[in-house]
């Protein structure tokens, strides 16, 4: 028994052993495809306003976008569904 302790345990520490290099490149695939998709990673740098919609509209056309959310869009009635237009049947 107490040999295949042993031998277990050694078999946990090699296990451990090889975690490191794993956990050293642990996300970056996600960090450099988030870096591709950036346009410009110094944007945050740049102290000039961002051009574009003035407050009041920009605010207006968000509340405007998720009121079209609250209810579902009217039913549109369609008077000849699956049927052929001048067939004669």
């Amino acid at each position: 028994m107490n040999k295949l302790t042993i031998v277990f345990t050694l078999a946990l520490l090699t296990a451990c052993s090889t975690t490191p290099n794993y956990d050293a490149k642990f996300g970056d695939a996600v960090r450099e495809a988030d870096l591709k998709m950036t346009i410009n990673p110094e944007a945050g740098k740049n102290p000039d306003q961002a051009l574009g919609m003035d407050g009041k509209t920009a605010r207006e056309s968000v509340l405007l976008y998720q009121d079209t959310f609250k209810k579902p869009p009217p039913a549109v009635n369609v008077i000849n569904i699956g049927g052929a237009i001048g067939s004669g049947q």
